[in-house]
């Protein structure tokens, strides 16, 4: 008999201590749901926000102005940009922009191929990028790129998606936009460029570091005349529709 209740006892706290082992498991994994979907409704806010408010700031401008001491950028909507520049800027980064909902099946084929000497991100991917995440090639970040590109396609339009771009993306060391751009390389308005001088800042876009729009090396005046014939293309086949109607 003393021996069953001892049997008995020694059960009871087997499963005690069974239980002991699992409550920490189920309330790391309760942390970790929850802590899941904080983030993603953080993130579903902040789409929604800037869908109609601008953003203020984004990681790149912050850190530019921490390293420079200042940039130059000024907001400025898409009816007030020239229309060759818009053009333009997606002729040289993202021509099947008005054709897909954030993804590129064939630029990511060909930036695969090339062995990652291109890339083969899609605006719509940048603007996530500049606008909700941070500079880097990290896994983490390209998920959550991936995760999010899709939702601001779904809430945001064509048109505000590339307005946000030209007015968060680096066009020279320190100068944040379309209206900084052409004012510091041609001392004219986003809306008084030229096709050239369009073609030209639309060039300088990948490496605004590297490359000058004022002063360009043969590199950028053979890509800036590729570049505005693909622009003029663009809007003669219809590939430029969605964010010119």
């Amino acid at each position: 008999m003393a021996k069953a209740v001892a049997n008995k006892k020694r059960a009871k706290s087997s499963k005690k201590a069974a239980r002991l082992k699992v409550q920490p498991l189920r309330w790391l994994r309760r942390w970790l749901v929850r802590t899941l979907l904080a983030v993603a409704a953080v993130f579903l806010f902040l789409i929604l926000l800037f869908s109609v408010v601008n953003p203020p700031v984004t990681h790149t401008i912050w850190a530019e102005q921490r390293r420079l001491g200042e940039v130059d950028r000024m907001w400025v909507p898409l009816e007030e940009i020239a229309p060759v520049l818009t053009r333009s800027v997606v002729a040289a980064e993202d021509a099947q922009f008005c054709r897909h909902w954030g993804f590129d099946a064939r630029a990511i084929q060909a930036a695969i191929e090339a062995g990652g000497a291109r890339g083969g991100s899609t605006i719509s991917q940048q603007v996530v990028k500049n606008v909700f995440l941070w500079q880097g090639r990290s896994w983490p970040r390209k998920v959550l790129e991936t995760l999010l590109t899709p939702a601001v396609e779904a809430v945001w339009s064509k048109k505000r998606i590339l307005e946000v771009y030209l007015n968060v993306a680096e066009m020279d060391e320190g100068v944040f936009g379309a209206e900084a751009a052409a004012r510091k390389y041609f001392g004219v308005g986003p809306n008084e460029l030229s096709a050239r001088q369009a073609a030209l800042i639309a060039a300088v876009l990948p490496d605004p570091k590297d490359r000058s729009a004022r002063r360009p090396s043969r590199f950028v005046q053979r890509r800036a005349a590729q570049i505005a014939d693909g622009a003029a293309t663009i809007r003669a086949d219809g590939r430029a529709a969605c964010f010119e109607d």
